[in-house]
């Protein structure tokens, strides 16, 4: 359950697969509408997105309205209902449920990038900072804790499964020939950290290329799109937005993709990240064109299935990768080598059912 997440979110679709085909039965309650609910669900509650100061409502809701044996969360609200759910006295407390918490993000460093968050005194700020020191104590204690990545907290808990942001097997499409004229490709949440107007840039700045971008736009950066692009009209007719979608629709748009991209700002939550998106650009076999933060910048050096431009502001990323673009549009041996590299670092991407394995007999031992 997540009364933060829409229920087209890939990593619930992930998680859903698996555990359905762990042959378990899975009801999700979740924002958005029931109709881009995972195919594995066999009941679904949707709700519409409410405001910050109405979702710990919606959590205790969801909590209360939850059937499973198990109850698993994705975010800091529902953790934090949920508990209440399992470990509070009489009726709750002696039902024998078992608390998941999901902690696939570093809440902590996930505020800094938030201005409202990081502002100095502000009352908003200190109430989510207070909402994730609790969120972590519950996920610490929690009958089990899932977390993205070795590094994401807590770092101690009674028992941690990582369970990265890897494609699951047979969700994502075959590599594919690229289209005639290039494209570009950018599925995830849309933001200003998360390369929105670098992009822009970029297509301005690369006037053969087209893009594709798959996502919802942040609220805060909505209209500074509409500023951008009805400064520059031409980019309409070349970066389509195509907003959120379902996983399975989301990534038809990667076969004839020439690469995809991944343009994260260097901030505190994105330093030591390693996004889904980078798994699964390969697993389409699609070159990627990465900013140089560590660890996205480390795979790719490794496997030379992408290229990596210099961390700047949106002008100077947009301008490198424009750049590169124009140069792989002008150099198709260059093209084919890199898209031959992405095929093989996705075919090399070891153990991916593994992990969804391992999560799903976990989560079957509490049920």
């Amino acid at each position: 359950m997540t009364s933060g997440h829409d229920i087209a979110d890939a990593r619930l679709h992930r998680q859903v697969t698996a555990l359905a085909s762990r042959g378990l039965s899975v009801e999700v309650l979740a924002l958005g509408h029931g109709v881009d609910a995972p195919p594995g669900a066999v009941q679904v509650r949707t709700w519409r997105r409410r405001s910050p100061a109405r979702r710990a409502p919606l959590a205790l809701e969801m909590a209360a309205s939850a059937r499973g044996r198990v109850l698993l969360t994705l975010d800091p609200d529902t953790a934090l209902a949920g508990a209440g759910r399992v470990w509070a006295g009489p009726p709750y407390g002696n039902d024998r449920r078992r608390l998941v918490v999901d902690a696939h993000e570093d809440y902590t460093a996930l505020l800094s990038d938030r201005p409202w968050a990081a502002r100095a005194g502000g009352l908003p700020g200190g109430v989510a900072r207070a909402l994730v020191r609790a969120y972590l104590r519950v996920a610490a204690h929690a009958s089990l804790t899932v977390v993205a990545d070795d590094q994401v907290p807590p770092l101690r808990a009674r028992q941690r499964l990582v369970l990265p942001n890897v494609p699951y097997p047979g969700m994502l499409p075959p590599p594919a020939d690229p289209d005639p004229h290039p494209r570009a490709l950018y599925i995830g949440d849309v933001r200003g950290s998360r390369g929105l107007f670098a992009m822009l840039e970029t297509m301005r700045r690369a006037p053969s290329w087209t893009c594709d971008v798959v996502g919802p736009v942040a609220l805060a950066d909505q209209n500074e799109l509409r500023r951008r692009l009805a400064e520059h009209p031409e980019l309409t007719q070349r970066v389509r937005f195509h907003g959120r979608r379902p996983p399975a629709k989301a990534w038809t748009l990667a076969p004839g993709a020439w690469c995809g991209l991944l343009l994260l700002a260097d901030t505190p939550a994105f330093q030591r990240a390693v996004p889904s998106k980078l798994h699964e650009y390969l697993a389409c076999g699609l070159p990627v064109v990465s900013t140089d933060l560590p660890r996205q910048a480390g795979v790719l050096r490794e496997s030379g299935a992408g290229a990596i431009v210099p961390l700047g502001d949106d002008v100077t990323v947009g301008s490198a990768v424009a750049k590169l673009l124009e140069d792989l549009a002008a150099d198709p041996a260059r093209l084919r080598n890199l898209r031959e590299r992405a095929r093989a670092a996705g075919a090399r991407d070891g153990d991916l059912e593994g992990h969804y394995v391992r999560f799903a007999d976990a989560i079957a031992r509490l049920a």
